[in-house]
């Protein structure tokens, strides 16, 4: 399949060596392998609600096939609070998508996750030893994960060259980030690897959020908050996926979305029951404040249990990706043109300056030259 043959996984390292190198073979390896534990997994966990999803996805596959050209796949990030199931809804994708035959490539990056419920063409546990990295530096969990990102991200290029290699032959790329959130959207390292997958194919994130918790308008409204955050610092398009809506259906969410009086009435109910006046009216104000960014924004029910709303978020996902390639890729490359207009300015400087120190050791030579003549 154009990638290199896997080598089993060799286990954990005794006490503590460095981190291995990423190595091209080593992020490349098993394609053939993990597709097969792909297809695997899709056939045991999809359920008939996720089977007539896999319709949809199968069919939108066909209608990108038949075009003159085949459009670049697109890549979908999956962000959101821990417990929010954001692992369980890249799964449930993942075995859509095998399930319609519809072309994709995973990633795990999650390096302290025990076990990927899904098959991935690229893991990060191949490349870099958790808890060896824990040990040998002295780090908590939060801070042996971030070094992992970081060690990963060195090697990210070789990551995308094994991407790009694959671009013909995918739909999407879907990419499963660390459970603690703010270790991934807020590092160099997750700025790096989005960016560079930015910069290489469309690419949406998804934010998953638990349904059943965001009742509270008070939770909801700190969900907004962070979506709102993340997509501003990324610059990508985002879609908000309300999950295991099996639990509790997500229309009341979407209706504080669009309607601010039914969410003031709720927050009111919740603040005369919990007796928190305080918080009431800050909820209030950042609703407000919130107002266009809802007016912006594309959401999703989905149940990762059941399937059960997978079709809309395929849609919410196109929809994002033709946002992506009508205001995010010409911002992308206007960025890019202008870090590479500072850089030229800043070797013309050097030059400049270069020549100018070149200049005045000449002058200095030729006046102590004229003085040792004298």
């Amino acid at each position: 399949m154009g990638d290199e043959q896997q080598t089993p996984a060799s286990p954990a390292p005794a006490p503590a060596p460095a981190p291995a190198p990423v190595a091209a073979t080593s992020l490349g390896q098993g394609d053939e392998d993990h597709q097969a534990e792909s297809d695997g997994a899709g056939a045991t966990t999809t359920t008939a609600a996720g089977a007539g999803a896999s319709t949809a996805a199968g069919a939108s596959g066909e209608a990108t096939k038949a075009g003159a050209s085949k459009k670049q796949p697109v890549a979908i990030v999956f962000v959101g609070m821990a417990g929010s199931g954001k692992t369980t809804v890249a799964q449930r994708v993942s075995a859509d998508l095998h399930q319609s035959n519809t072309p994709v490539y995973a990633m795990n990056l999650d390096p302290a996750v025990a076990k990927v419920p899904f098959g991935c063409n690229i893991d990060i546990r191949d490349t870099v030893n958790y808890k060896g990295v824990m040990k040998q530096y002295g780090l908590g969990p939060n801070g042996g994960i971030m070094t992992c990102l970081n060690l990963f991200a060195t090697k990210f290029d070789q990551v995308m060259s094994l991407v790009e290699k694959r671009t013909d032959e995918i739909d999407y790329v879907l990419m499963d980030t660390p459970g603690q959130i703010e270790v991934f959207t807020w590092s160099a390292s997750g700025a790096i690897i989005t960016e560079s997958l930015a910069a290489t194919v469309p690419t949406v994130l998804a934010y998953v959020v638990d349904t059943p918790r965001t009742t509270n308008p008070v939770t909801f409204m700190s969900n907004m908050l962070y979506a709102c955050s993340i997509m501003f610092k990324t610059k990508l398009p985002i879609v908000i996926v309300f999950n295991k809506t099996d639990v509790v259906s997500h229309e009341f969410a979407q209706e504080w979305m669009t309607d601010f009086e039914a969410f003031r009435d709720a927050l009111e109910q919740h603040s005369e029951a919990h007796g928190e006046a305080y918080i009431e009216d800050l909820t209030r104000s950042m609703s407000l404040v919130l107002d266009k960014f809802y007016a912006g924004i594309r959401s999703c029910g989905v149940s990762a249990a059941t399937g059960a709303g997978i079709e809309s978020f395929y849609a919410a996902v196109e929809e994002a990706r033709s946002e992506y390639d009508e205001f995010y890729r010409p911002e992308m490359e206007r960025r890019r043109d202008e870090a590479k207009r500072l850089e030229e300015q800043h070797r013309q400087a050097a030059v400049a300056r270069m020549r100018k120190n070149m200049k005045m050791d000449e002058n200095i030579k030729t006046d102590v030259g004229s003085d040792a003549a004298a």
